[in-house]
């Protein structure tokens, strides 16, 4: 019997149902059925009643559950008072837009809190670190999650959420999105990052068969052209440098807009690695700093 059985099994028990507890613990409702299955022939007891419509655990469930909280509670607590602060070397992939964003407060953090961590930095985008990941070349990514939601092998924690909006330059006359993007030169994000496929396909639905005046790789150089009037752009939402430092505004795309989320990202291998964790802490901190 695995210990990962029994956390399943509180995660049933939790949600009241094996779907929303398969999603918290990143495997198909069919394997979180087996596991519950392999757990009742363990105990030589049975775990749920399915006579209804829906599985409802029994008293015993609920009694493991319990012992099994009140364990992990306590290892958890002998964990986060380790008198030796943990140290060591993490590879860090990370994209350009979060570099700006959420490396800095997040560096800051460990810096504060982690002395002892030391990050190796790979900058890329999402494709080149998913590969690195897989590949083992870095521990842990920071990255644009893909609209699929990404591989189920890999652990996935969301950090932000960038809605795209239509940049224009700030004394362009205000109208919809569809005829600024018919009436203006489209000035479009390189097709090979998460974020401008997304803008891409918005821009076809909203306006079939859009020709892009230019191709471009960089958010920084696109905000500087559509400041010089050149033409408009569909991006993630600007930082605040941005909007001081050129002549332009953003216009909402309504409520079907593009959603970029940016997540960190591991190996299920590592999903109990320490180092691992407080940098994760550390980014989903500066996440939420971010959103206040």
């Amino acid at each position: 019997m695995k210990l990962q059985y029994l956390a399943t099994l509180s995660a049933v028990v939790a949600h009241g149902n094996l779907t929303a507890a398969a999603e918290q613990v990143n495997l198909t409702r069919s394997a979180v059925s087996l596991q519950m299955k392999q757990l009742e022939a363990y105990f030589g007891q049975l775990l749920f009643d399915r006579s209804g419509r829906h599985v409802q655990p029994t008293a015993f469930a609920r009694e493991v559950v319990r012992t099994v909280d009140r364990a992990m509670a306590e290892i958890e607590a002998l964990r986060s008072h380790a008198a030796r602060a943990p140290g060591g070397l993490v590879r860090l992939g990370i994209t350009d837009s979060a570099q700006t964003t959420l490396l800095p407060l997040a560096f800051t953090d460990l810096l504060r809190n982690a002395p002892q961590v030391e990050l190796q930095i790979e900058r890329g985008s999402t494709p080149i670190l998913l590969d690195e990941l897989k590949a083992g070349r870095i521990d842990v990514a920071v990255l644009i999650r893909p609209p699929t939601g990404g591989s189920s092998r890999l652990l996935w924690t969301e950090l932000l959420n960038d809605e795209l909006v239509l940049v224009v330059p700030k004394g362009l006359k205000a109208a919809p999105p569809a005829q600024i993007l018919r009436e203006q030169p489209w000035l479009r994000f390189d097709r090979r990052m998460v974020a401008g496929r997304m803008a891409g396909q918005f821009v076809e639905k909203l306006v079939p068969q859009r020709q892009a005046l230019i191709d471009l790789p960089s958010i920084d150089a696109i905000v500087a052209m559509v400041g010089a009037g050149v033409g408009v752009s569909v991006l993630p939402r600007l930082r605040v440098e941005h909007l001081h430092a050129h002549a332009v505004r953003e216009v909402s795309l309504g409520p079907n807009a593009p959603v970029r989320k940016l997540a960190m990202v591991r190996r299920k291998a590592e999903s109990d690695h320490r180092l691992l964790d407080i940098v994760e802490s550390s980014f989903v901190a500066a996440a939420r700093q971010l959103k206040a």
